[in-house]
């Protein structure tokens, strides 16, 4: 028989050599791989399976046990390889860890014993030369190169890391500061730790592979040989807590991780970032160069056991060597579970035999996934060594009861964590064969278990450490594929279903970023998906009727319920110009159109509310002074108060009056107006024109329509009542055109003498006595208040009472007849009461006011021509004259008459000798 050839593979990383070891596997019948991670076995596992499918691939973990029937291919964790398989192949990858300190005794025995029968195939780094040579007889040495190059670029900060890079930490709460960072400024990060199961790891690494996150986030579980296509390494710190202390890391071991940088042909790069000290210039150099300082000794622990006493079996495994290449490893945790129960007498009682010892043995070797105290630990394993010396099994209800308390998704990163770290403890009793009754059942319920879990952390992980709407957003702009946005009719943008932000009108209103980067990829896809949606949506607007837009009484233009623009002040004040709310990114072609939109809109809005006043400003046939005061006019809004224009007024002819009457010009006492803009839409318009002309900064609202009177707010902009079509008088403001019906009923009022409100007075105004004082007050009137006996009006005549009363008739009689029988018996018995007349009751009384002109209009807003209402002439001088010259009104002779007066004909305010005819009074 020829007998097995040996061979090292050695060399840097990305030299192929684990690929050269599956190759040569698929060359046997049979063949074993052992590999330093469950996550590595469990990639290599499913590149066989889709090389050679299912049916014969076997997987074999400490948690994980596939075994087919006909297996041919075995792929293993180097701990859980099988041994007496007499397999054709075997190969061990990564076997400088021969010099780990933790694991290192075990990667040594299959150094030493572990053979194909065909051929044996050990990778490596080129360090571990010395070592096989010496301890392996007739090995053969292959030398692989480096596919491509690895270059040191020094340190960056992680806002400036390229994309495609791992960041490596060497603790959770380091991995989990980075991947946070990583989120905010890049969208986020895959995590990959060696104490994730199978399952989230290739979850996280799938994401990064497929291009969801440009960014791995990892322990130095990544050195081992785990295929990513990674372009950059950076370590965020050089050293790590290797179990007992703080060390620095070796250059080896710098070099085994940044070698993942580069795959194949594609060079690679690494360096430091964060708070990480820069590689001095050798370590550099080695890792550059490959080559470093060669393993001088093996970890080893004696694996020839003996089981006949578990003291036995202690001095077996502290057993010491004579090689000068091995040196004994320190205490392993499961000879620290064995030395801790063999205090215990219950134990060592039991196991008392070989079979019993190997059984406490393999029972030791459960390993502590869960990290809790060796105590705790120790008690677990007396309680699982006391099952299955007992009965043969572990009790099933105590199993299923820890198996339950665990199956849980909910919780947060590190609750998930440490129960996926738990189901490991029990995955891997179940897949000790003949540990369980009913082994496939819990087999299967474990690994659910665990896959629920996994999934669950794998959802936690990306949740926390990936915007998944960045990152989506950054790959669709790195690949410069179309980006396609969808805007619902709430105006909310989704590109590639992603939620942006909100379109409203021509601006896009960005989601609130959680950091500047995620705003820059948020604008950048905004731009990019949006163009085509600005065109469409400015095509749908230049299109869209005037009765969608609307202008604001702030002076803002409106589409619907989207603010498209603002009114600005134009050349004429009736002509404003428009300012467009339309982003840069929408382009100048939108701007511009929907800058037409908006003027042809708001110009046919001025042309047809504010119609009488550009008839009146177009009029060619007004001439001479009619045409200046037409022009006054017009600048004032055509409202403007009297008291402004008095002089302007009395050079008007009579000829220039009527043609502005002509116009609907009402010439009042108080205000000149065309009363056709003091409806509600003129008023409006009319107050955000004046507004705008004025340059005020803040416009004033319109009073609410269909009120004759308003309060008088103070520290409005002077001239706004009379712009809103109303006339500030003490604490309200009247509507100029019912002032000046109430100066009509003041006309015909003895405002020397005094007056008193009329019922007419009260009702055109709206208001009470005491607010119609108030505003009398305002206009220049004195009011003297006064109180009376109110007067009340005579009671109708009670009709006789018949003879015979009906029912209520009666009881009233026999009311009334009560106090005569009262006096007749008082009478019968000498008792006389005489009544005394009851006290007259006190009259109620009224307030009254008496108006006087007070001269104080000069004072108020605007003032009629002369100072006082056109009506209100001096004593002596035609209507309004006192009786008794220079008497006060109570010493005038009163006169009466027994006809009632003849009603007066009322004068028509607008006819053009109105004022001639007030002042005429017949004797």
């Amino acid at each position: 028989m020829q007998p097995s050839r040996i061979t090292a593979v050695l060399g840097p990383t990305n030299t192929g050599k684990t690929h050269l070891a599956i190759d040569r596997m698929l060359g046997h019948r049979t063949g074993v791989i052992g590999l330093p991670l469950r996550l590595l076995a469990r990639e290599v596992y499913d590149r066989l399976v889709r090389a050679r499918g299912p049916g014969v691939v076997a997987l074999v973990t400490g948690e994980e046990r596939i075994v087919p029937p006909r297996a041919a291919y075995w792929v293993c964790t180097v701990e859980a390889m099988p041994t007496g398989m007499g397999c054709d192949f075997l190969a061990v990858d990564e076997i400088q860890l021969c010099a780990d300190p933790e694991r290192g005794h075990i990667f040594t025995d299959r150094l030493l014993h572990a053979r194909g029968l065909k051929e044996t195939l050990f990778m490596g780094a080129e360090t571990i030369r010395g070592a096989i040579n010496a301890l392996v007889p007739g090995v053969e040495f292959i030398h692989r190169e480096r596919f491509s190059t690895l270059t040191h670029t020094g340190s960056k900060k992680l806002s400036r890391m390229p994309a495609r890079s791992a960041i490596v930490g060497f603790s959770v709460e380091n991995v989990y500061a980075i991947a946070e960072l990583l989120r905010r400024q890049k969208g986020g990060a895959a995590v990959v730790m060696g104490a994730l199961s199978p399952r989230t790891r290739n979850a996280q690494v799938e994401m990064y592979q497929n291009g969801d996150v440009d960014y791995l986030v990892a322990t130095d579980a990544i050195g081992m040989g785990l295929n990513l296509d990674v372009k950059h390494v950076a370590f965020s710190a050089t050293s790590k807590f290797d179990g007992t202390r703080m060390r620095e890391l070796r250059p080896e071991e710098l070099a085994q991780i940044a070698g993942r940088a580069g795959r194949h042909t594609a060079s690679g790069t690494f360096g430091v970032t964060g708070e990480a000290s820069e590689l001095d210039d050798g370590t550099i150099e080695q890792i550059t160069t490959h080559r470093f300082q060669p393993v001088k000794k093996l970890m080893w622990r004696n694996s020839d056991l003996q089981f006949g006493s578990v003291k036995r079996l202690l001095q077996t495994l502290e057993h010491h060597t004579q090689d000068d290449w091995l040196t004994r490893v320190r205490e392993s945790d499961d000879l620290a579970a064995l030395r801790a129960l063999s205090q215990d007498g219950l134990i060592t009682a039991r196991a008392h035999d070989g079979p019993s010892v190997r059984l406490l043995w393999d029972v030791c070797r459960i390993p502590d996934f869960r990290g809790i105290s060796r105590g705790e630990h120790a008690s677990l394993l007396t309680r699982i060594f006391t099952d299955l010396h007992q009965s043969g099994h572990v009790d099933e209800n105590w199993f299923a009861l820890q198996v339950a308390r665990i199956d849980r998704d909910d919780g947060d990163i590190d609750t998930l964590s440490k129960r996926l770290a738990y189901i490991r403890t029990w995955t891997y009793v179940a897949q000790r064969k003949g540990w369980l009754r009913d082994e496939n059942h819990w087999r299967d319920a474990t690994r659910a278990v665990e896959d629920r879990l996994s999934d669950a952390l794998h959802g936690a992980l990306t949740q926390r450490f990936v915007d998944r709407r960045t990152s989506v957003l950054l790959r669709r702009l790195k690949q410069k594929e179309s980006l396609v946005a969808d805007v619902n009719d709430q105006g909310e943008v989704t590109v590639e279903g992603e939620f942006i932000g909100k379109l409203e009108g021509f601006r896009f209103r960005m989601d609130k970023a959680g950091s500047p980067d995620e705003a820059k990829t948020l604008r950048q896809a905004s731009v990019a998906a949006l163009a085509p949606q600005f065109h469409l949506r400015a095509d749908r607007f230049y299109n869209a009727p005037d009765t969608e837009i609307d202008f604001t009484e702030q002076g803002g233009l409106m589409w619907g319920d989207q603010a498209v623009g603002k009114l600005s002040k134009g050349s004429d004040p009736l002509k404003p110009s428009v300012t467009v709310f339309v982003d840069d990114e929408a382009g100048a072609d939108v701007a511009a159109k929907v800058q037409r939109r908006l003027q042809h809109f708001i110009d046919r809005k001025v042309a047809a509310t504010m119609e009488p006043l550009l008839t009146l400003a177009n009029d060619a046939a007004l001439t001479g002074s009619a045409k200046g005061f037409a022009y006054r006019l017009v600048e004032h809004f055509g409202i403007i108060t009297r008291g402004e224009v008095a002089d302007e007024v009395k050079a008007l002819d009579q000829d220039a009056r009527g043609a502005l009457r002509k116009h609907g010009i009402r010439f009042g006492q108080f205000t000149i107006f065309m009363p056709l803009l003091l409806k509600p839409a003129p008023t409006r318009l009319r107050l955000v024109l004046w507004a705008l002309h004025n340059d005020l900064s803040e416009f004033p609202e319109s009073p609410p329509p269909g009120l004759v009177t308003v309060p008088a707010a103070a520290g409005v902009p002077q001239g706004y009542y009379t712009m809103a079509g109303y006339r500030a008088a003490g604490e309200r403001a009247i509507r100029i055109d019912m002032l000046e019906r109430l100066a009509d009923m003041l006309r015909d009022r003895d405002s020397r003498g005094g007056f008193e409100a009329t019922a007419d007075m009260l009702s055109i105004t709206g208001m009470t006595l005491v607010q119609f004082a108030n505003l009398m007050t305002g206009l220049g009137y004195k009011a003297e208040p006064g109180e009376r006996a109110k007067v009340k009006a005579p009671k109708a005549e009670e009709p006789a009472k018949d003879a015979t009363p009906d029912a209520t008739e009666g009881e009233t009689a026999a009311t009334d007849a009560a106090p005569q029988g009262d006096a007749i018996g008082d009478a019968a018995t000498g008792i006389v009461e005489t009544a005394e007349p009851a006290e007259p009751a006190a009259p109620d009384m009224e307030t009254f006011y008496t108006f006087t002109w007070g001269g104080r209009a000069a004072r108020q807003q605007g003032k009629p021509a002369g100072g006082r209402p056109r009506g209100d002439k001096p004593a002596g001088k035609g209507r309004g004259k006192p009786k008794g010259k220079g008497k006060p009104p109570s010493e005038k002779p009163q006169s009466f008459a027994a006809k009632p007066k003849r009603p007066e004909k009322k004068i028509d305010p607008d006819n053009p000798f109105a004022a001639a005819l007030s002042g005429f009074k017949p004797e």
